[in-house]
């Protein structure tokens, strides 16, 4: 059996729940916040092709949303069979603040994955990645798209 390893995250940040769940919809600004994420090509309205490098391991794979209710939550899962997946969830506190947590797990596979894990790497990566998302929507003020579907 894998082992995996979980991080979750909160983060509250200063738009309307409706801004901050809209950015989350544009996969393709990931790379504006997410260290390590080389690009993210929107595929679908649900799936995703990624392209990320962590510890000078470059990976692509592509996710699938499997569950999503404006203004709310988005969850997703690797579709390449290596584990991955997640769900972000949007809590409005009032008018103009959201919080906003992520619930992230996947399974390390090499040595370096395996070692960054032991050290905590990966949840000091999330953290850092969800303050960079607060300051980059609070700085914007505004979502630079939005995707209203269902799934």
């Amino acid at each position: 059996m894998k082992h995996v390893e979980e991080v979750e995250e909160t983060v509250e940040v200063a738009v309307p729940v409706r801004t901050a769940y809209n950015q989350w919809t544009q996969f393709e600004s990931f790379p504006q916040f997410m260290s390590g994420v080389e690009s993210v090509t929107q595929l679908t309205d649900t799936t995703n092709h990624w392209v990320t490098k962590v510890g000078g391991v470059q990976r692509e794979f592509d996710t699938e949303i499997v569950d999503q209710e404006p203004d709310d939550r988005i969850a997703w899962r690797s579709t390449d069979g290596k584990s991955h997946a997640g769900i972000i969830r949007f809590t409005q506190v009032d008018a103009n603040h959201t919080k906003v947590k992520v619930h992230f797990e996947w399974s390390p596979e090499t040595v370096t994955e395996k070692a960054g894990a032991a050290l905590k790497a990966d949840d000091m990566q999330v953290k850092a990645d969800m303050r960079k998302f607060k300051d980059f929507i609070e700085s914007r003020g505004t979502e630079s798209g939005g995707w209203r579907g269902e799934v």
